[in-house]
């Protein structure tokens, strides 16, 4: 009886599948790969993202439609502009395809789980892509640095992510490292400017003001953790982000090239007239409690 509920229920994820994926033809067919564009030498900022958004929209159909399942890590300094990045690239897409994961900090229940435990929880599903605001890689860095950690739990974590990134690999997941670098007088100047500007405040944490003043041991933490991490089938990329616009220009276009994709165009779509009028009648305008016009 089990084994045929569970049998059952199989066939309803099948078929599910099935709809969904003829739900995204409806709308999208392949035409190809896309063609390579070298971006003009004059570029504006404005037009060339506007031109990656619209690429990203290409890759997240064929994900979705493909059943990709597509991390992507952030790692890098405070105020590296990791933030930035991740929000242009969602701004344009569909967050039920693409979600953003930032966890904070592990509670009692957490710290007593396998460390890979809460990560591997938020890993993507089949047509999904998951971009990780930070992830496993705090121990290595902010838990290693402020002491977070034990000499015991830092090292067997150098030891096992190497082996827990290779099995998420082997289940087919296309995991991309990013590493953003930006140079000491650069940080210095984003941390100034946070600080002057009231918007901008809450991105200064304490944990930054004092990662501040340890930036020898976390240059030496980074160097410590590629050594272990840098490896031929999940290797890290440096993306240079002294320049945020550029940086995140590069980013997106490395992200493009590193998951082949089909040029998806949009079908044309002809809206259905909408259903007659019967009589129905609206409720009164007084009866309903409008948000104020103050502009």
């Amino acid at each position: 009886m089990a084994k045929s509920r569970k049998s059952a229920g199989a066939e309803r994820s099948v078929l599910r599948d099935a709809r969904e994926i003829a739900a995204v033809e409806q709308y999208w067919h392949a035409a190809g790969q896309p063609k390579p564009r070298k971006p003009p030498k004059n570029y504006k900022y404005i037009d060339e993202l506007a031109h990656l958004q619209f690429e990203l929209i290409k890759l997240q159909e064929w994900v979705r439609l493909q059943g990709l399942k597509v991390a992507v890590i952030f790692e890098g300094r405070d105020a590296a502009g990791k933030g930035g990045v991740i929000k242009r690239i969602t701004e344009s897409l569909n967050p039920r395809i693409c979600r953003v994961v930032a966890l904070g900090t592990p509670t009692e229940r957490e710290r007593g789980q396998w460390y890979f435990q809460r990560y591997a929880a938020e890993l993507p599903r089949r047509g999904e892509i998951v971009l990780f605001d930070r992830s496993w890689y705090n121990r290595a860095g902010v838990e290693r640095v402020m002491e977070f950690c034990s000499e015991d739990e830092y090292q067997e974590f150098l030891r096992s992510c190497p082996i827990f990134e290779e099995m998420l690999v082997r289940s087919g997941i296309c995991l991309i490292k990013y590493w953003f670098s930006v140079n000491d007088e650069e940080q210095e100047r984003r941390f100034q400017e946070r600080i002057r500007n009231p918007i901008k405040r809450w991105k200064l944490s304490p944990m930054d003001v004092e990662s501040r003043k340890r930036w020898v041991e976390y240059s030496r933490a980074k160097d410590v953790m590629f050594a272990h991490t840098d490896r031929k089938k999940t290797p890290w990329h440096v993306v240079n982000a002294d320049d945020k616009k550029r940086a995140r220009l590069n980013c997106i276009r490395h992200l493009l090239n590193q998951i082949p994709y089909q040029d998806m165009r949009p079908v044309e779509v002809e809206l259905p007239l909408r259903q007659p009028d019967t009589g129905y009648k609206r409720p009164r305008k007084s009866s309903q409690r409008f948000v104020p016009q103050v502009y």
